[in-house]
């Protein structure tokens, strides 16, 4: 089977190339130079074995062979080519060359009308505006063009301000939406994120489900006051609530669980003065489970985590959540399809994991039958110039979406 691992590394080299300083992580924000460079390389790409392509109202890329029509039922692959602030040359890129690579195959094989499409998502991470996801759940339906426009990049340019160079059309937006009945299935190939496989000594693994995730915007409110004439009974310290809240994290997640994780990634503070108790301290909150009912028990117990903390201080507290997406099952039709395509190329049977990161494969699991493929991270290294797997692992993983999709 001509799927040749050194197009595959050649093609990870290349769109690492489109970042201001190669060799020191991926700097790709989605809609800037450096994206539309690694966009547009795909495509040039696939153009050179015969393919056509076309761009979604949300800003999504679709790549097929032009005797596939547009209006042929297809098998989907693909991910996202955006990465977080000095991410690492994988994450994302691996699913995109995966079904690039696949359309190579084809075109090597005389398979001139295979049913396949593959796809590169608009703003998987979330950096770049706030939100993760927005290519898929826009083509998904799960945000509308109204949603979309009141979330800003850091030029205080709304989603559709910012992609209409690179074809985006909020007019469009409905009748572009993704039609079920127009798919046999989505298969995403992504680097785990995580240590497991690695320690583990496994190199492709079958996802069987991705966690949920509830996220939160937590802010106290206390009283500014001076740090050296007030004493320590008589603050209303908002920091200190904070501090209890990150502090408390960190027992509540393993206590439920050992597949619950929660993070407080950014922290705010108010004066933000080296001489004064702060008098506000806003956080945000991130827990992920890989089922519900944990999800909904997390989210009772950070919000008591939450009132306690201020009730001890004597601060006032406003909890929001800004996001609540749900665990997510896999198709176990595709799994087995991935299993019979595993024993057809008489590899070992393969481990089965759930997916702590979110994905665009959750935003689409659930109108589409829908199965995603792991390769090992080394060291479980992620959103970090350090990222990365080995080039046999990735050939491995698109070889058995190659065989899943062209044997069907």
């Amino acid at each position: 089977m001509p799927v040749h691992a050194e197009r595959i590394a050649r093609d990870i080299q290349a769109i690492a190339a489109c970042t201001p300083n190669p060799g020191q992580g991926s700097d790709r924000p989605t809609f800037s130079p450096h994206w539309r460079k690694a966009r547009d390389y795909v495509i040039a790409e696939a153009a050179k074995v015969g393919c056509y392509h076309r761009v979604d109202a949300a800003g999504n890329v679709h790549i097929r062979q032009k005797s596939v029509d547009w209006s042929t039922p297809c098998w989907l692959a693909g991910s996202h080519l955006d990465s977080v602030p000095g991410g690492g040359d994988y994450d994302g890129v691996l699913g995109v060359v995966a079904a690039l690579e696949v359309l190579r195959t084809a075109a090597e094989e005389g398979k001139n009308s295979l049913p396949f499409e593959a796809i590169i998502f608009a703003e998987e991470e979330g950096t770049t505006f706030g939100l993760g996801m927005l290519g898929s759940r826009g083509w998904a339906g799960t945000l509308d063009a109204k949603a979309l426009r009141a979330l800003k990049n850091s030029q205080g340019e709304d989603y559709w301000q910012a992609g209409k160079p690179h074809d985006t059309d909020p007019a469009k937006l409905e009748a572009s939406r993704l039609k079920p009945s127009d798919w046999l299935g989505f298969l995403e190939l992504h680097i785990e994120q995580g240590v497991g496989m690695w320690k583990r000594g496994e190199k492709v693994a079958l996802v069987t489900g991705i966690n949920g995730r509830r996220q939160y915007a937590v802010t106290f409110g206390g009283v500014a006051n001076h740090a050296g004439s007030t004493g320590m009974g008589d603050r209303h310290d908002a920091l200190a609530g904070a501090a209890e809240v990150v502090a408390g994290l960190e027992s509540l997640a393993p206590a439920l669980g050992a597949r619950v994780v929660a993070t407080v990634g950014r922290i705010t503070v108010e004066p933000n003065a080296v001489n004064v108790i702060p008098s506000s301290a806003s956080l945000t909150v991130d827990v992920r489970a890989p089922e519900d009912g944990l999800l909904t028990e997390a989210d009772a117990r950070v919000r008591k985590l939450v009132k306690d903390a201020a009730a001890k201080r004597g601060l006032s507290a406003e909890i929001k959540q800004t996001e609540a997406l749900p665990a997510v099952a896999l198709s176990a039709k595709l799994a087995d399809q991935i299993r019979s395509a595993a024993a057809r190329l008489t590899l070992p049977p393969l481990p089965e994991t759930t997916s702590g990161a979110l994905h665009d494969a959750a935003i689409l699991a659930p109108l589409i039958p829908t199965i995603m493929l792991f390769v090992a991270s080394k060291d479980g290294i992620s959103h970090n110039p350090g990222e990365f797997s080995r080039t046999e692992d990735m050939a491995t993983a698109t070889r058995l979406l190659y065989e899943a999709i062209s044997r069907s």
